[in-house]
């Protein structure tokens, strides 16, 4: 069974509290950060030494990879643009636009994929309403159609690298000026307006049954719910689950920003987030709040079948070695180049 808590691991080696904490029965993936990284074969004996840890469900590996100012790992990976270019392309040339969309969703899945890295947290579906610094550039474009046909195009670049692909932040983080690593959003928008517009994307991609799993925003939508959506049994079980109809897997954002602090410590934070429909939780950048949250939940928590089944979805499918000798590679590599150079 795959376990609820996502971790991660101070340095580029497993220490031996780290194998001892992800051994634990309740972490069930590690997300690796820049810190983790400092060339290929380092990177690919970390992730061997991560994936024996458990059988026969080694744990799922992920990483924010998702191009322009997220991008965990640099020397030795192509270097990926941000996604507003690839909007700002389908400005002039969508069929140009869509095809690199598709390309970049490939190189990105493919590099990732040699390493045995299961998935990255991508695509962003919020609206760049040039509100947001913190989306700002990493959102495709402020109309959610041009979002859903480009995301869509990036998602089966994902797939055809054998990568799932986790749509963020739901239900929409681009409309709020502040940062939730540092601060606490609040959205002062109606439910009429966000559904017309922020949730556009995920209704269509889900319908399209593109979305493997989804991340939560940390913004409060004031008239709607006083939570945040990964507290908030409204907007998991009511509106993505019900109204939505989404069965794939519900990722908290990282539980130690401070848009999450309106939930309490560390303990409650991750037993609300779970009674609110979330089926993985990020806790990542402070091993107390690791430490506290598994000791708590494992009073109460229930592995459950078909949140498991879910979550095996996230595993990545084999890509070949000579990933680099496919046809895509040499068209990703030249469409990435163009669009940097922007």
């Amino acid at each position: 069974m795959i376990g609820p808590i996502i971790a991660d691991i101070e340095g580029i080696a497993l220490s031996a509290e780290d194998q001892e904490l992800l051994r634990h029965p309740l972490i069930g993936g590690v997300i690796l950060f820049t810190r983790n990284y400092s060339e290929p074969e380092q990177l690919k004996s970390l992730i061997d030494s991560i994936k024996a840890l458990k059988r026969p469900s080694p744990l799922l590996i992920s990483v924010d990879h998702e191009g322009g100012r997220v991008q965990r790992f640099r020397p030795g990976f192509t270097k990926l643009p941000p996604m507003a270019l690839i909007g700002k392309l389908y400005d002039n040339d969508p069929a140009k636009a869509i095809k690199a969309a598709f390309l970049v969703g490939w190189l990105l899945a493919a590099e990732l994929r040699s390493y045995n890295i299961d998935y990255s947290y991508t695509p962003v579906l919020d609206l760049n309403y040039d509100v947001s610094a913190i989306i700002g550039d990493r959102a495709f474009h402020q109309d959610p159609q041009v979002v859903i046909i480009l995301t869509k195009s990036l998602i089966d670049g994902l797939h055809s690298a054998g990568m799932a692909a986790t749509g963020k932040h739901f239900p929409g983080h681009g409309a709020v000026q502040a940062d939730s690593h540092v601060a606490i959003p609040v959205d002062d928008r109606d439910m009429t307006t966000i559904w017309q517009t922020d949730i556009v994307p995920y209704a269509a991609l889900i319908k399209q049954n593109c979305l493997d799993s989804i991340m939560t925003a940390h913004v409060i939508y004031q008239q709607i719910d006083p939570d945040p959506p990964c507290f908030s049994s409204f907007w998991l079980q009511r509106v993505l689950r019900d109204e939505l109809n989404f069965r794939g897997v519900i990722i908290s954002d990282d539980l130690t920003m401070e848009g999450a602090t309106v939930a309490g410590n560390y303990a409650a934070r991750a037993e609300l987030a779970l009674h609110a429909g979330c089926d993985m939780l990020l806790i990542c950048n402070k091993r107390e709040a690791v430490i506290e949250a598994l000791e708590h939940i494992s009073q109460f928590y229930v592995p459950n079948l078909e949140m498991n089944q879910r979550c095996q979805k996230l595993y990545a499918k084999p890509l070949p070695n000579d990933f680099q000798q496919h046809s895509n590679w040499q068209a990703a590599v030249a469409v990435v180049n163009e669009l940097n150079e922007q």
